[in-house]
């Protein structure tokens, strides 16, 4: 485990932090979480994000690539076989637009969270929507699909706003309250809450996954759980 006040790891068992000599409260599974759930974790400094980030990135870039790879590679056949009425180069070029599209989109992707930053901010405001989405299948078959929007409405401390959604997933919507503290970590493009006492649950600043409140690590990606 790590102290929350400076982060240092320690055992179990002490009471008190080697490293600042602050308190260690001890918490069972089933009852009161401790306050030092209470506020931002140093833990965000662990080298296992920058690691979780750099892996993303890598895997972005080599996923658009095998899509436009494949897009031009797809086009150039469909040209060849006349398929769809298509022929060369004009298939060949649809190909490379696609292609080029798909790089573009990871590009986009890589530089958003190397250019994003770090900032604070406060729950403004929850809503929940009844939306309809429009699904065109051909041949006049279009399907209407409702479903419900969760959305929470941030205010960072220089008055942007942010807007987290969810379809039909009302987990973080409940996990999030009016007027609590939250902290977006860049390159993550996720939020910390800042008082997680009474909490059961966190959910994993890197991959999202929703961890009990116990655990060190997230069991998925196994980056440390701001806590």
């Amino acid at each position: 485990m790590y102290c929350a006040n400076c982060g240092t790891q320690i055992s179990e068992s002490v009471r008190f932090c080697p490293g600042c000599g602050s308190g260690i409260n001890q918490a069972s599974p089933n009852g009161p979480q401790p306050a030092g759930l209470r506020g931002f974790s140093p833990r965000i400094n662990d080298p296992a994000f920058a690691k979780y980030v750099k892996n993303s990135n890598r895997w972005a870039a080599i996923f658009s690539i095998i899509l436009a790879v494949a897009a031009v590679i797809g086009f150039y056949i469909a040209g060849e076989a006349g398929a769809e009425g298509m022929s060369n180069p004009g298939s060949l070029y649809i190909g490379f637009g696609i292609g080029g599209m798909f790089l573009v989109i990871a590009l986009v992707q890589i530089l958003r969270r190397k250019g994003g930053r770090t900032w604070d901010g406060t729950v403004e405001d929850r809503k929940i929507k009844k939306k309809t989405s429009r699904h065109d299948y051909g041949d006049d078959n279009v399907q209407y699909d409702d479903y419900l929007e969760y959305s929470v409405i941030v205010r960072s401390d220089q008055g942007k706003r942010h807007v987290m959604k969810w379809k039909d997933n009302d987990t973080l919507y409940n996990y999030f309250n009016i007027s609590d503290r939250v902290r977006h970590h860049a390159g993550l493009n996720s939020y910390e809450k800042y008082d997680k006492t009474g909490d059961r649950f966190i959910p994993c600043n890197a991959c999202g996954t929703l961890c009990d409140i116990s655990e060190d690590a997230c069991f998925r990606c196994k980056c440390p759980l701001l806590k």
